[in-house]
């Protein structure tokens, strides 16, 4: 009734506002964050040696009014940030940006468009034009952060590879890049009702716990010259069956020395 969960992606060097809310409750709104922001200090990506992603990070840095920083946390899959009692979870990645310079242009930023390739894995690309007037330029294509990328002409022919920091000859220029730049895929979370729910999850097995202790009565009861017991359990019946015969046994190996009992009832629990 009163949380919400959102999702951000946010390019490396990004400050944002949690805005994009997926799913609230009706009295969610005093715990969205209003008073304060995060900033993206850095993303990357470890990769294993064939390739495979290991873990992505997110260096995250809370921020209040004054853009002063008033916390700072490295977050990485199951280990999220959390403040204020608004949780942030690692969830995706993606390519923002890459930086490109054509000859000795100055260092410009574009951004990178995630394609649709039928399911078959993720790749971001870009256009690089090569002239002012924008009549040629080249595509640029990234399907992670490792740093290599393909450069295709206005043919769709493969025409170079590049990696960052380094440069290739295309269309008579000088094509260097720069830096590729990550993006952080952000799941943002905020349930205060979970203490609720985990108190009564642990109640539920202290509940169950307590229904495997055997519960048991006997009640007993003498009219005249006769002698009545009887009782019930909650659970090992055949056992507490048994232990009413050795009840009934000691009895009836004592009734000699009982002394007389005047008609009436008793009534004992154990």
């Amino acid at each position: 009734m009163t949380g919400f969960m959102a999702q951000e992606m946010v390019a490396s060097g990004e400050t944002f506002k949690v805005t994009n809310i997926i799913d609230a409750g009706p009295w969610a709104s005093p715990q969205i964050p209003k008073d304060w922001s995060v900033r993206v200090n850095r993303f990357w990506i470890d990769y294993s040696p064939e390739g495979d992603i290991n873990q992505f990070y997110s260096d995250l840095s809370v921020l209040n009014n004054q853009e002063q920083e008033v916390d700072q946390q490295t977050i990485y899959v199951n280990k999220p940030l959390r403040y204020r009692g608004v949780t942030f979870y690692q969830t995706d990645w993606g390519i923002a940006a890459v930086q490109v310079q054509v000859n000795n242009s100055p260092i410009f930023q574009l951004p990178m468009a995630k394609l649709d390739i039928g399911g078959q894995g993720r790749i971001w690309g870009t256009w690089v034009p090569t002239k002012p007037d924008l009549s040629e330029g080249v595509s640029l294509l990234a399907k992670d952060l490792q740093g290599t990328l393909l450069v295709y002409d206005t043919t769709g022919k493969l025409v170079s590879t590049v990696r960052a920091g380094m440069a290739t000859e295309v269309n008579g220029l000088t094509l260097k890049v720069k830096e590729v730049i990550g993006s952080t895929g952000l799941q943002i979370k905020a349930d205060p009702g979970i203490p609720i729910v985990y108190t009564g999850f642990g109640l539920l097995m202290l509940g169950v716990i307590m229904s495997y202790v055997s519960h048991s009565q006997i009640w007993a009861l003498q009219k005249g010259d006769r002698f009545y017991i009887g009782g019930r359990t909650n659970r090992a019946q055949v056992a507490f069956e048994r232990e009413l015969i050795d009840i009934l046994d000691q009895c009836e190996k004592r009734s000699e020395d009982l002394p007389d009992v005047a008609p009436g009832s008793l009534v004992s629990q154990s």
